[in-house]
């Protein structure tokens, strides 16, 4: 309390400026860790300027969830003498409303009618990249059946060379209801197929 402005109405500027460094010097004295820094390196500046850092990450194509980038020495610990920790970053995946993966291969569902299963269909997509994709189905088209598409696309961390391929599982939409008209109308158009069907 000797130090406070208040009562050194004369010098009250002197007076203030050794009131705020006996102020932060108490601060560092009754905190553990600054005591423990104070401690052991004495007299070093307690108030540094905090720099900050800009770190630049380039992800590189086929990195998958769990990738770890390190900095080496880039952590936060500054204090004189002891060697910085080093800054780890760890990639996380966000979902895409398309594709999902799984390991090096993209992942898509496609919905397409009874009447496409059956007649055919050409299915349009556009790549991650941003190429448009055109995938004629000509065979008829079974519930639950996977196409592949060779090299499309997601390369390897270790070998960026090696590129996965796409597929596309498809998913037969049924009516969920069919008139008497509808149903015989079908009868006549697959009945000889259905026959066959039943004989192999």
């Amino acid at each position: 309390m000797k130090w406070h402005s208040d009562k050194n109405p004369l010098t009250k500027k002197a007076a203030e400026a050794k009131f705020k460094q006996i102020s932060e010097a108490y601060d560092v004295l009754s905190d553990p860790q600054r005591r423990h820094a104070y401690d052991q390196h004495g007299g070093f500046d307690l108030f540094p300027k905090i720099v900050h850092e800009i770190l630049k990450i380039e992800i590189k194509p086929g990195w998958k969830k769990g990738t770890k980038i390190t900095f080496p020495e880039k952590g936060g610990n500054q204090e004189p003498g002891v060697t910085p920790a080093d800054l780890t970053f760890v990639v996380d995946e966000k979902p895409h409303p398309v594709y999902t993966r799984d390991g090096i291969d993209l992942i898509v569902k496609k919905k397409v009618s009874l009447i496409e299963a059956l007649t055919g269909v050409t299915l349009s997509l556009t790549t991650l990249d941003g190429r448009n994709l055109t995938i004629p189905v000509l065979d008829i088209v079974k519930p639950g059946q996977e196409i592949v598409i060779p090299n499309e696309r997601m390369p390897t961390k270790e070998d960026p060379l090696k590129i996965g391929d796409l597929r596309v599982n498809l998913d037969v939409l049924f009516p969920s209801r069919l008139t008497s008209e509808q149903k015989n109308g079908l009868k006549r158009v697959l009945g000889g197929t259905l026959m066959e069907l039943k004989n192999i």
